[in-house]
């Protein structure tokens, strides 16, 4: 069972380093990186980290904003995510649907973080 990171910034003149540093940090063995707007519905780094994990293995990432474009979009991928036997960590977030207590349920998206200007 493997941690796969996926680190996101909106633009290449953003700074990636503090994502990073978070997921190896984090324990994640590979790192697929993003330089795309979270806007845009093709993020060929996500989709590459998406055919990469294998089941039982975890997409790790520093904040809920860096992997979704909204809170729809996020149920979408944590729906399918749990669907394939794979989980998801936000680890600024302390969110991590491997443990017992810790599959989101979106109840409060403001708390998730999704729509956050930061790009750590």
């Amino acid at each position: 069972m493997a941690s796969i990171g996926y680190a996101r910034v909106s633009t290449r003149d953003k700074n990636l380093d503090a994502q990073l540093d978070w997921l190896r940090a984090g324990g994640c063995e590979k790192v697929f990186v993003e330089h795309a707007s979270g806007v845009l519905a093709k993020r060929p780094a996500l989709d590459d980290a998406l055919e990469y994990l294998r089941s039982g293995d975890t997409l790790v990432v520093t904040k809920l904003d860096r992997l979704s474009r909204s809170v729809r979009n996020l149920k979408e991928v944590a729906d399918a995510l749990e669907a394939q036997g794979l989980g998801l960590k936000a680890l600024s977030q302390g969110i991590d649907t491997t443990t017992p207590g810790g599959r989101w349920s979106g109840q409060d998206d403001r708390d998730q973080g999704v729509s956050g200007p930061g790009d750590v």
